[in-house]
């Protein structure tokens, strides 16, 4: 005799953990494909060394805490911190910086607060944070998508970078090879106006296209998620609005010193934090009304940090700040339970 589904709740699928770090990884390879294609073979190096790594240190603090190492290691959550770190990071960079970064992630950010589930800051945004203020020189000095000269394109070779990720071997063509990205030339552009410093920088007048094609990878992957039902729409949708709408406002008022809305959106980590980093549900609002204030504060100090601050690129940091807003976040947008009256606002329930 079969059952009438009457009322909810029910149970369709079980979702465990690994079946949605899989989805995750699988939103990754057009980005890593894109990087790959751009910018060389530095970026699946640091993925691989970054996996590895991440996997090693995640066995030895499973050990040294008396945990199961086949149940946690196949989860794949230290692989997922391993894959976004390492499209974060220059794919030129040495291999220690890589390995301060993992550690950083895994051993401080995760496990210190007692694993997966307990930790209160994105892993791999607190790993990538730590590097940029510690290594600045490391962690700017960023791959040139290509070098015109003559009739081709001139890219490292695989064996090149293996020796100078791993050897620190600088050749002499290294310096033309790298360069600032499109958001460090925007944000130290002298005394000249926005479009007087796009017509003059190679990396802006040629070579912008490979970070659009490389957000537009980051953007197939959320949109597969989104198919997925990994996360909902709230906070990656609450932040790119966000960004936008004070971009355009900016731009609007002034446009000769400020970026166009469009460039906001698809140069440097925005549609990366959006969708793979904004989405983490540890670290982010939990109810859905949580995460849309949960991405239009990450957008407004995305916006502010990038055109006010210091750092070209602020979606880390931006990210963090919300990271440490989201407890009272969740303390007043709760949803109204099934039999009250009204939902709990705040420490104490004043209904």
């Amino acid at each position: 005799m079969s059952l009438i589904r009457l009322s909810s709740p029910h149970v369709f699928k079980a979702n465990t953990s690994a079946a949605v770090m899989q989805q995750v990884l699988l939103a990754t390879l057009p980005a890593i494909f894109a990087m790959t294609l751009f910018f060389g073979w530095g970026t699946l190096i640091q993925i691989t060394l970054a996996m590895l790594l991440a996997l090693s240190f995640e066995a030895i603090c499973l050990l040294l805490r008396k945990r199961s190492l086949r149940f946690f290691l196949t989860d794949g959550s230290a692989l997922v911190t391993a894959v976004l770190l390492g499209l974060a990071i220059p794919p030129f960079a040495p291999w220690w910086v890589m390995a301060v970064g993992i550690f950083s992630a895994i051993v401080l950010a995760k496990h210190l607060y007692g694993g997966l589930g307990n930790n209160p800051f994105n892993p791999a945004m607190v790993a990538y944070a730590l590097l940029l203020i510690s290594f600045p020189v490391e962690m700017t000095r960023w791959t040139l998508p290509f070098v015109i000269q003559g009739d081709g394109w001139q890219v490292a070779s695989f064996a090149d970078t293996l020796r100078l990720i791993f050897m620190g071997m600088e050749p002499v063509w290294l310096d033309t090879l790298t360069g600032a990205t499109p958001l460090d030339v925007l944000k130290n552009r002298g005394g000249m106006t926005t479009e007087e410093v796009w017509r003059s920088s190679a990396v802006l007048s040629q070579g912008v296209f490979a970070w659009y094609a490389v957000s537009g990878a980051y953007l197939m992957g959320g949109i597969y998620l989104l198919y997925r039902k990994i996360f909902t729409w709230h906070a990656p949708v609450a932040m790119l609005a966000t960004l936008f709408i004070m971009a355009s406002l900016v731009y609007g008022i002034d446009p000769y010193n400020y970026a166009d809305p469009f460039v906001h959106l698809g140069v440097g980590a925005t549609m990366m934090g959006a969708f793979f980093i904004a989405t983490d549900p540890v670290s982010c609002a939990t109810s859905n009304k949580g995460k849309i204030i949960f991405g239009i504060g990450a957008g407004l100090l995305v916006y502010i940090i990038r055109t006010w601050g210091n750092y070209p690129d602020a979606v880390a940091f931006a990210i963090l700040l919300m990271n440490l807003a989201a407890p009272f976040i969740d303390l007043y947008t709760q949803p109204r339970s099934y039999g009250h009256a009204r939902a709990r606002v705040g420490i104490k329930d004043k209904g």
